[in-house]
């Protein structure tokens, strides 16, 4: 009898890239029988465009009342579960990249057992829960995150394992989005209100931007972060703006820009993939340099004001030697490369877990 593994998409389009790679990988696999539970029926439509073989069983939970389905706004996830708890209690294993499932294990009774892809790969202490620790099995990019999770008593040794980073597979490539050859800067603030760099200082960025000369500039907030502001709107013909789009979230932007500018995304770890400049803003004058949560920033420079942002620009091809050590230590850490593709690795720790008796 085939095993049955469950994977939830409660959570919104950005997160599916991180635990698709291994769902389509053990659905490939005859003796494993792998269901898509989701809210959405966008959601789920742009997973089945990934699943050409149709292997996938997908089952669409009832939705709370919420308005119009979206990739980038999905209803509670606290409500879902519990409107769907029957439907969801049925699998004996499911997997996700968000912990709010993890609110199944508090109810008497509920006997699956929960598997997290964490999805990302960075520093922020935001990214460190409490209620993780109620998650069987958590699977983590690199050492970094395997460390951190243990240093913060949120996983035991043996249930917290690196998987690698399976997004990198189904990336998008390096792509054309302007008519030029000019170099292309690429800005990413975070949806963190204490750390971003957008909610507080948003017109200057933008309008620093709009002056810069020489560039190409694509601005793409985390998709958390352009759901809670105004659009960001500029008629500045060598500035892309994109407030949620497939782009934004299937690294066709990282994969496809010269300079990373941006605050305290994880986003940077997919940037660095191929070593490049990177420029970090600290426009509110944080104490940053020994605080993990910022530990990115040692791998490019840290400008404390936007009118230095020209001349960082300037000098950021002549000091990237000087980072590509670092940039390539923090890499490693924190996203581990097996000679096996992170799909495989993941599949095989779900599968080996499913069917480990308890």
């Amino acid at each position: 009898m085939p095993t049955p593994i469950a994977f939830l998409a409660l959570a919104e389009a950005q997160q599916l890239y991180h635990w698709l790679p291994a769902a389509l990988e053990l659905a490939k696999r005859d003796d494993v029988r792998v269901s898509i539970l989701s809210p959405s029926r966008q959601i789920l439509d742009l997973i089945l465009s990934y699943d050409t073989q149709r292997r996938f069983e997908p089952v669409l939970l009832r939705r709370p009342p919420f308005g119009p389905d979206s990739l980038f706004r999905q209803p509670s996830r606290l409500a879902t579960l519990l409107l769907n708890y029957p439907a969801i209690r049925r699998f004996p294993v499911l997997v996700t990249t968000e912990i709010s499932s993890a609110w199944l294990k508090r109810i008497p009774g509920f006997s699956s057992r929960i598997v997290v892809i964490k999805h990302g790969a960075g520093d922020r202490a935001g990214g460190y829960r409490g209620r993780h620790a109620l998650i069987d099995l958590t699977l983590v990019a690199g050492e970094k995150d395997r460390r951190r999770m243990i240093e913060h008593r949120l996983s035991e040794p043996g249930n917290v394992v690196v998987g690698g980073y399976a997004k990198f597979e189904i990336c998008a490539e390096r792509q054309r989005f302007f008519d030029n050859e000019r170099p292309v800067l690429f800005y990413n603030p975070h949806f963190d209100a204490k750390l971003s760099s957008w909610p507080a200082h948003g017109p200057e960025l933008l309008a620093a931007l709009e002056a810069l000369e020489g560039w190409n500039v694509i601005i793409a907030p985390h998709t958390k972060l352009a759901q809670r502001v105004p659009p960001i709107t500029t008629t500045a013909p060598h500035i892309r703006v994109d407030m949620g789009s497939h782009h934004s979230i299937d690294m066709s932007y990282t994969m496809s820009s010269d300079v990373y500018l941006g605050d305290v995304s994880s986003q940077v770890y997919e940037f660095l993939l191929r070593p490049r400049p990177c420029i970090f803003l600290n426009l509110d004058r944080l104490a940053w340099r020994d605080d993990p949560a910022f530990a990115h920033w040692h791998l490019g420079q840290v400008i404390d004001d936007i009118a230095e942002l020209p001349a960082a620009l300037a000098r950021a091809a002549d000091l990237q030697p000087t980072f590509v050590d670092a940039q390539e230590a923090a890499m490693h850490d924190s996203i581990d490369q097996f000679p096996i593709p992170a799909s495989i690795r993941q599949a095989d720790i779900i599968l080996d877990f499913a069917r480990t008796p308890r």
